[in-house]
């Protein structure tokens, strides 16, 4: 329909074809294929049957007069062609340099060179698994002869198997060996968590951890330790997992004998003179809380195991206390103590009681210039990792970014600057590379106390095992 104007006109329509008009030339399709026997035809594969659908589909629609003609070609041609031979009349044709048969220049040549090109890659891929397949059961194989060698102490022997067993003593958590931190190098590293190890406090130190952390609750004038209130129970307490165990431990590394008389070995036969850090973190109200703490701590307190401020210096004990979470600093640096003599005089000659034998856990990240916080009030100066430096980049390997080193940097300087031991919580745990890098850099950038989870992890095995792996890895 044509619009011309506000008009309509319609376009003429061609009339009907009458019954006496010629019929239209029906338009030819030549179909050029190959003659095949009959009893071939039936097993003539792909092609077989890509030109039966031809014919059956030209077929339904010969509404035009659509005529459907068969060319055969001669199988000869069809032979050289698959071959890649050029033909001329069916024969096959030279080349006009040579006079050799075209198919050695042909698509056949080029066909079996790329075929041996491919079987080629495919060897050399095939050969290439292999060997890195080698290689890792190689390295596997040779790591784990490293670690029945070197780690030979803590899979033959634990001196916890039978704890908690009838007729052990352990019933009441009472039994300690005498022997098991013999051999033990005490490190700079924090068991975080303590509580929730399968021996709280002994795990650590057996590791070799010189901190250990309790979260404490108060309840009923009792201190109940656990990391929430789901996990409470009336048996685990501050007293029973904590200060009765390094009360009794101490006992024995000090021992009254003609030989020995002195009272400030520490828990390590190694080194005794390494203080050992017991972290408070108080979940309850703090100004409620802490005196119950200071007040559980007299059995250490008496015997003068606690570490202790007085007179403008740090004094270095067996056991150095350190309050976080809801611990108040007003407390830290008014303690209410007892004064009786008997207290005092395990400190020092003085008749009055030390200005604190607890200290705080200073916010690492606060440490300015006009900040209170130093050697005489607070022991730990520590921060969350992930709240302050930040996701590290797991897709490098964990290696810090140039921005967040320096402020690492800015920490541990400050934390120095005031005597305070630097310490990092909540660090990244996996990828386990991306764990170990954070150690390592935290290491070498001179971090006073790791703080970790994986005790094994962290004091018996090899941070940059991994990492070599990742390397290895790289070259394929």
């Amino acid at each position: 329909m044509e619009i011309v104007g506000e008009e309509t006109v319609d376009p003429p329509r061609p009339s009907p074809p009458s019954s006496s008009s010629t019929p239209p030339t029906p338009t030819t399709f030549i179909l050029e294929t190959e003659p095949q026997p009959q009893q071939q035809h039936q097993t003539s594969g792909f092609f077989a049957r890509i030109r039966s659908s031809v014919m059956a589909s030209l077929e339904k629609r010969n509404l035009g007069g659509v005529k459907v003609e068969y060319t055969e070609i001669p199988s000869s041609e069809l032979e050289h062609e698959e071959q890649g031979v050029e033909t001329v009349n069916g024969e096959p044709a030279s080349c006009s340099k040579c006079g050799q048969p075209s198919s050695r220049h042909g698509r056949g040549g080029q066909r079996k060179k790329g075929l041996w090109k491919s079987w080629g890659l495919q060897l050399r891929v095939t050969v290439l698994g292999v060997g890195l397949l080698a290689l890792i059961l190689l390295l596997n194989l040779l790591s784990a002869i490293k670690d029945s060698l070197i780690g030979a102490r803590h899979n033959d022997y634990d001196p916890f198997v039978n704890w908690g067993q009838p007729n052990t003593g352990t019933e009441d958590l009472s039994w300690y060996p005498t022997d098991f931190l013999r051999d033990v190098i005490p490190l700079p590293c924090h068991s975080h968590n303590d509580y929730w190890r399968r021996v709280p406090l002994f795990d650590a130190l057996y590791a070799g951890c010189i901190g250990v952390e309790a979260d404490v609750w108060l309840f009923n004038n009792d201190l109940l330790v656990g990391h929430d209130l789901a996990s409470l129970q009336v048996n685990r307490t501050f007293q029973s997992l904590y200060v009765n165990p390094i009360v009794d431990i101490l006992e024995k590394q000090n021992p009254k004998t003609p030989y020995y008389n002195g009272t400030l070995n520490g828990v390590f036969d190694v080194d005794p003179a390494q203080t050992l850090v017991l972290l408070v973190d108080l979940k309850t109200s703090g100004h409620e809380t802490w005196p119950h703490v200071l007040r559980q701590l007299d059995p250490l307190r008496e015997r003068g195991w606690l570490s202790f401020y007085e007179d403008g210096e740090f004094h270095s004990r067996p056991v150095t206390v350190v309050g976080t979470g809801n611990t108040p600093f007003d407390l830290i640096l008014t303690p209410p103590y007892p004064t009786t003599t008997t207290t005092t005089a395990k400190y020092s000659n003085s008749t009055s009681p030390p200005d604190r034998d607890a200290f705080f856990d200073a916010p690492l990240d606060k440490l300015l210039p006009d900040s209170p916080y130093n050697s005489s009030n607070s022991y730990y100066a520590s921060v969350s990792f992930f709240r302050s430096i930040g996701i590290t980049q797991w897709w490098k390997g964990g290696e810090p970014t140039a921005g967040q080193l320096a402020k690492i940097r800015g920490h541990l300087a400050a934390a120095k600057e005031r005597g305070l031991v630097s310490r990092y919580w909540e660090l990244p745990a996996w990828p386990i590379h991306v764990r170990n890098k954070i150690w390592e850099v935290l290491v070498q950038e001179g971090m006073s106390m790791l703080n970790v989870d994986d005790l094994k992890g962290a004091t018996s095995e090899d941070w940059r095992r991994i990492r070599t792996w990742r390397r290895i890895l790289r070259l394929f």
